[in-house]
């Protein structure tokens, strides 16, 4: 199975590890995801303007690209996930917008929101079924591991349409379909105060670590997250609480794929000396 695949920006900067363990993991799937061609950076940020058209012009792009290659989109970053996906439902609502897009962009023929706009984690779930990789894991995580949803893949949840926004579930059925016991604890799905950290660092400092210490007292022995700047977040403020994981990497411990990682890597290294 192929599925064409946005990274975007951090996942090819400060986040190459995540970007890395989610392929990895999904070609012990059996699918490849393949990177669409000449992407731009998504805006990292929904743009609050109406009015605001040339920073969404790339998400326009990048739907338009995987509507003619398969018609659906892999996106992992939260950030981009939830950019783009607003994006694709601004096309699919808001005529002005859409005629604006389309004449920006110069599309013979208007884009006007077909492509499926899915993240990892949902197809996971959706795609392949959390039965199906259950049946295929060969190291079951067996410990106790805390979700932190944050905030850009649950809201606006109409629009996102991802998890119940006050009561998610997904990420504690992934969880459990790796053998992992899931922690529940209060503040899974609170901001971590990722747009003030460069304004005050303070508080974001204290939302962290705040979020892990919660996980921590509820029982879990790591917490695991999908957005790189909640990753950074909560490793920088609350690191050495409890360990804080990108979620591919524990699909791809559970299906044996990094041992098989760590083999090559040995492997090679051999035979270089």
């Amino acid at each position: 199975m192929e599925i064409c695949y946005y990274p975007g920006c951090t996942l090819k900067t400060q986040a190459k590890e995540l970007d890395k363990t989610a392929r990895r993991a999904m070609a012990a799937l059996g699918v490849t995801m393949k990177e669409i061609e000449n992407w731009q950076c998504c805006g990292a940020v929904y743009p609050s303007a109406k009015r605001e058209i040339a920073s969404r012009l790339s998400a326009v792009r990048a739907l338009r690209y995987a509507e003619e290659h398969g018609g659906k989109l892999l996106t992992l970053c939260s950030a981009c996930h939830n950019v783009i996906k607003r994006t694709n439902e601004d096309i699919k609502t808001d005529e002005n917008f859409s005629r604006a897009a389309n004449a920006y962009l110069g599309f013979e023929t208007p884009y006007t929101g077909e492509t499926k706009v899915i993240h990892y984690l949902e197809f996971l779930r959706d795609e392949i079924g959390f039965a199906a990789i259950k049946s295929k894991v060969k190291k079951p995580l067996n410990r106790k591991i805390a979700a932190y949803y944050g905030c850009l893949l649950l809201r606006p949840s109409k629009v996102m349409a991802f998890d119940n926004p006050e009561n998610p579930s997904i990420f504690e059925d992934y969880i459990r379909a790796l053998g992992g016991t899931p922690v529940i604890y209060p503040f899974r799905n609170e901001c971590c105060g990722a747009y003030v950290s460069v304004k005050n660092p303070g508080l974001t400092a204290q939302k962290s670590k705040k979020i892990l210490l919660s996980a921590a007292e509820a029982g879990a022995c790591e917490i695991l997250t999908g957005c790189p700047l909640c990753y950074y977040n909560l490793k920088t403020y609350g690191g050495d609480v409890i360990p804080v994981t990108d979620f591919p990497a524990l699909l791809c411990e559970a299906l044996g794929a990094a041992d098989e990682e760590n083999a090559n890597t040995a492997d090679n290294e051999g035979g270089r000396a």
